[in-house]
């Protein structure tokens, strides 16, 4: 019902940028919260940022300071600026979006992206 599209990872060196995006379709009435989580070999599921439909914002302590998320309402587009990357930000991204399906709140569902992989290295 609702499909997540990722872009912009790739490969970075050390001290680089990359500006991730994410644009949510489908059946939607109303977003309530997007976000970027990673995910590094081995390690488990972890949030990046997060904003809401009324741009409140709340980062991961790795986060803060060098990546701003922002989002698009009119879009449902999700964007992460993501600035002085290190190799310990090596992962794979996932775009996630809370949202309604309609005016009810049992109709409140929680999506995924397929991910999108960056990579830090020298």
């Amino acid at each position: 019902q609702v499909r997540l599209v990722e872009s912009g990872g790739g490969l970075v060196q050390p001290g680089g940028s990359l500006r991730l995006s994410c644009a949510a379709s489908g059946s939607i009435y109303r977003m309530r919260t997007m976000g970027w989580y990673r995910q590094a070999p081995g390690k488990q599921r972890e949030l990046v940022a997060r904003i809401t439909n009324g741009g409140s914002t709340n980062y991961a302590g790795s986060a803060e300071g060098r990546f701003t998320i922002s989002g698009d309402n009119a879009k449902n587009t999700v964007y992460l600026q993501m600035n002085s990357l290190s190799p310990e930000d090596t992962a794979v991204y996932y775009c996630s979006a809370e949202l309604y399906h309609s005016i009810m709140s049992s109709s409140l569902r929680t999506y995924w992206g397929q991910g999108t992989q960056v990579n830090v290295s020298s």
